[in-house]
């Protein structure tokens, strides 16, 4: 029997986009839009992380202390990634703001995408639609890129990132 209560990596990246709008009321079309991903699927994380204590029960106001733990805890072991071959792509992890002006490296790490504009080591994102998404989207970008740290970071990039990500999630609970 299929279990339809088991968190998905987009997920993340919708509870991440919810936090990301602070107070400001959002409809799933405006998600679905904002992300390249379809209502029916917004509809099943939502339900989905209600399932897991993420989400309250009217699937509007993601409960980040929880989001929060399971970034920092565990989503390098449910989502885990290692860094690819270079590619063209967006930035991300040490290479993409706040953790560049941090972390210097002569290594960047990047998501593929044809229109990016930097070459770095390939990191796969939580989803496909990610890299596009970005793109307009500088406070979903940050918090994306510091998710990326902790999945694929040292010790001290991921504490780094950690740290940054409760700052910018905090004002949203």
């Amino acid at each position: 029997m299929k279990n339809n209560n088991t968190l998905k990596p987009q997920d993340i990246l919708i509870l991440l986009k919810i936090c990301t709008l602070g107070e400001q009321d959002w409809f799933q079309h405006d998600l679905s839009e904002a992300l390249g991903i379809s209502q029916s699927e917004i509809s099943e994380c939502l339900s989905r992380s209600k399932y897991s204590g993420l989400i309250d029960a009217n699937r509007k106001k993601v409960n980040v202390l929880s989001l929060l733990e399971f970034i920092q805890y565990g989503i390098k072991y449910v989502f885990p990634q290692q860094p690819g071959a270079i590619v063209r792509g967006v930035a991300t992890a040490h290479s993409a703001p706040p953790l560049d002006q941090e972390i210097l490296s002569d290594q960047n790490y990047v998501w593929p995408y044809a229109r990016g504009t930097m070459r770095g080591q390939a990191i796969q994102p939580l989803y496909r639609t990610i890299p596009k998404a970005v793109l307009n989207d500088k406070k979903l970008h940050e918090v994306l890129a510091l998710v990326d740290a902790i999945r694929v970071g040292k010790v001290r990039e991921q504490h780094l990132a950690i740290s940054l990500l409760k700052e910018r999630l905090q004002y949203a609970e």
